[in-house]
């Protein structure tokens, strides 16, 4: 008899049951990567007495300098060996989206939710080398603005990864333009960075907030940055089911669409 092919990231793993560690390793890895990279960005831009934080540039500039830099690191990363190997989630939002899409397994989401968020406190860890810096900055932590109704920020995080999911699966689901998917990232961040980041850090990312959160202690409003990322996600993957700006459906849960992969 013969068996059908395994393609854990298309929701046809098999057998069923099968686990597929090296892929979790690459999820890990990768998000890793992108918060002891992304958020040294971060801290070098923004903490106290930090390397670059005396530039005289204006703080409207420095948030669409920081988001175009976070962005890009995180597309260098899926275009890396690592998105070849797992299609570069780094996120627990995004795994959920496609998780809701169908495109994966509940056992691989599962295995993808905990190395990612494992990896975002190996990556805070490799923080500690800033020092004194890195730990007045919080470790780069998402926090809510103080002055404000949390209501805000976690409108904030369900838009910011709405969009995110949305051009994700409208780059994804068309062979013209799914090589290209990764790079997103950058200019979209740049808009949610200038635009979202006083309210919320505009993280998206629960596994990103998870490691300073742990790392630093401080939990201020540690809710938003689970249930604005995983509503949005959700909410996305619910509108373009319902084909309203036509078909962009996503073949597999890959952000990064390579040959060799």
């Amino acid at each position: 008899m013969r068996h059908r092919a395994d393609q854990p990231l298309r929701g046809a793993p098999h057998p069923y049951d099968r686990w597929h560690p090296r892929l979790y390793a690459a999820e890990f890895l990768g998000t890793a990567l992108l918060v002891s990279i992304g958020l040294s960005i971060v801290i070098a831009l923004w903490a106290p007495n930090a390397p670059l934080a005396s530039l005289p540039i204006a703080q409207v500039a420095k948030r669409l300098i920081t988001g175009t830099l976070f962005g890009s690191v995180g597309a260098a990363i899926a275009f890396s060996p690592i998105g070849r190997v797992s299609g570069a989630h780094i996120n627990p939002a995004i795994t959920f989206a496609f998780w809701i899409e169908g495109r994966i397994r509940w056992r691989d989401a599962l295995g993808y939710g905990i190395a990612q968020m494992t990896g975002g406190v190996a990556g805070t860890l490799l923080l500690l080398a800033w020092g004194r810096t890195a730990s007045a900055d919080h470790f780069a932590a998402s926090l809510p603005a103080s002055d404000t109704n949390l209501f805000l920020p976690l409108a904030g995080e369900f838009i910011a990864t709405f969009l995110l999911v949305a051009l994700i699966f409208i780059m994804a689901g068309h062979e013209a333009t799914k090589r290209f998917t990764p790079l997103v990232n950058p200019p979209l961040f740049a808009m949610l960075n200038w635009l979202e980041a006083p309210l919320s850090g505009a993280s998206t990312n629960p596994a990103r907030s998870f490691g300073p959160e742990l790392v630093s202690a401080d939990w201020t409003g540690w809710w938003i940055y689970v249930a604005g990322p995983l509503l949005g996600a959700a909410a996305a993957v619910a509108v373009l089911r319902m084909e309203i700006i036509g078909r962009h459906r996503p073949h597999e849960a890959r952000v990064a669409h390579l040959p060799a992969a």
